[in-house]
């Protein structure tokens, strides 16, 4: 591929700055929950601090173990907003980006890395403003000699990622939403919350089983169907 083949791809539908905006408010485990419980990262990718959190579409980059000359090149072509997200095998003997690299994506206004790879500086990035997720921590510096992919589906944690779908990122792990499908996990978001409000309430006040633990222990076969564990054990002391 040539440079123009790489500008060219770069042009895909983006989730909306809007609906990125909405998701940001939302803890990435509720998200999930009203997403069907999939498409989550491994949990070896996490945030270089707890306090990082990731919101944005995917810009998806697929480097050669150990090289990021893609890298590179995805941060002269993303966005601003764009969340890079890098297929790099997972490979921890050398970090595929550092303080430098961060420095740039912030001042180009990219909402973040998501790294499958190892990556170094992590002293100074981990209490930085610019969310960073790896698997790993290497201060060995990678090669940047060999061509890869740009904006193609990947495989990245174990999870799918398209172009232009959000990217989700906080404490608990990362996870990706198709783009046509994040207004309709919107709407859902508020019952949600409501729900597990009104179940902290309901622990307070001394009704420590779940509502819905009977019906579960019934289809499982564990409870008789007169039986009830809400009634035998809620409001022990």
């Amino acid at each position: 591929m040539r440079i123009r083949d790489y500008l060219a791809t770069a042009e895909f539908e983006r989730v909306s700055p809007n609906l990125v905006a909405q998701a940001a408010k939302c803890p990435v485990a509720v998200f999930g929950d009203m997403a069907g419980r999939r498409n989550a990262m491994n949990a070896r990718i996490q945030g270089l601090g707890r306090h990082m959190k990731v919101a944005g579409p995917a810009f998806t980059v697929e480097c050669r173990a150990g090289d990021n000359l893609m890298m590179h090149v995805a941060l002269a072509l993303a966005k601003p907003g764009d969340i890079i997200v890098v297929d790099g095998k997972n490979d921890q003997s050398g970090a595929l980006c550092g303080e430098l690299m961060a420095t740039q994506a912030r001042a180009a206004g990219l909402g973040g890395f998501v790294v499958d790879a190892a990556v170094r500086d992590t002293a100074e990035l981990a209490d930085g403003p610019f969310p960073i997720f790896a698997s790993g921590r290497n201060p060995c510096g990678p090669t940047k000699n060999i061509p890869g992919k740009l904006c193609i589906p990947l495989s990245v944690g174990g999870a799918m990622v398209e172009p232009g779908d959000l990217v989700l990122g906080d404490a608990d792990g990362v996870m990706v939403f198709p783009r046509k499908e994040v207004t309709k996990i919107l709407a859902l978001i508020d019952g949600k919350l409501k729900d597990e409000s009104q179940r902290i309430k309901e622990i307070s006040e001394n009704k420590l089983i779940s509502p819905w633990l009977d019906a579960a222990m019934h289809q499982a076969g564990i409870l008789d169907a007169d039986e009830s564990i809400v009634a035998s054990c809620d409001g022990r002391k």
